[in-house]
């Protein structure tokens, strides 16, 4: 899927991919044809093949979060290709963020060289594109966002109608509260959402609408944002 951002020049087609409907990303400029994976798990022959159809190069990868659904592993028993099938193919740096590197290294097996390590606020070039990091732990403690061109790619952090869950090894729900609050809430209101998973009717949605239906983002306590996880 083809998607629109305020900026012409931005390339951002989304792929839905795997049993547990990930959604993966393609990320960049359409005028100098370069981009970035988000998340390349489940099906980089499908990865490779939407880029090369739209005569798109693949210069880098962006990983929001360890877990092997969203950069391949093994996951239930069941082995993921991810991220290092596609740097097999095409050797390209890997972004992660500072917290999130141990993780992404043990469950995808690539080198320590083959990192890029990032912290929020960290730009990334995609091309004539702009990628912003934003560091939102509490999903795990190293998760991150994209901002570009007043699209955000978010991963698990935030969905839709949710979020992600907090009770998986360096969960938190006090900081993944932070992360919404006082980071992806203040975001311009017509800031468009792109969530890691296609778990809602719609692919995407503005923030400005996500603030009034999605109660997790519009939660003004943590006593309330507790409430809503049974806690």
């Amino acid at each position: 899927m083809n998607l629109a951002s305020r900026n012409p020049d931005l390339y951002l087609k989304q792929l839905l991919l795997g049993p547990m409907e990930n959604f993966v990303y393609l990320l960049g400029s359409k005028s100098s044809r370069e981009c970035l994976v988000v998340d390349p798990a489940w099906d980089i022959q499908a990865i490779e093949d939407a880029a090369a159809a739209d005569g798109m190069k693949i210069t880098g990868c962006l990983i929001t979060h360890y877990h092997p659904d969203h950069c391949g592993g093994h996951l239930w028993g069941h082995d993921i290709e991810g991220v290092a099938e596609l740097v097999g193919r095409h050797p390209v740096p890997v972004y992660v963020q500072a917290d999130e590197l141990e993780g992404v290294q043990k469950v995808t097996g690539l080198s320590r060289s083959d990192f890029r390590v990032c912290h929020s606020g960290d730009v990334i070039e995609a091309g004539d594109s702009k990628i912003t990091l934003i560091h939102t732990p509490g999903h795990t403690p190293g998760s991150q966002c994209f901002l570009c061109d007043g699209v955000l790619v978010s991963g698990d952090t935030l969905f839709l109608s949710g979020c992600g869950r907090v009770d998986l090894p360096g969960g938190s729900s006090d900081q993944l509260f932070e992360s919404l609050s006082t980071k992806l809430a203040k975001l311009p209101p017509d800031t468009v959402v792109y969530p890691g998973h296609h778990y809602d009717a719609k692919p995407s949605a503005p923030v400005g609408e996500l603030l009034s239906s999605n109660p997790f983002l519009k939660a003004r306590s943590i006593e309330e944002w507790r409430r809503l996880f049974g806690r």
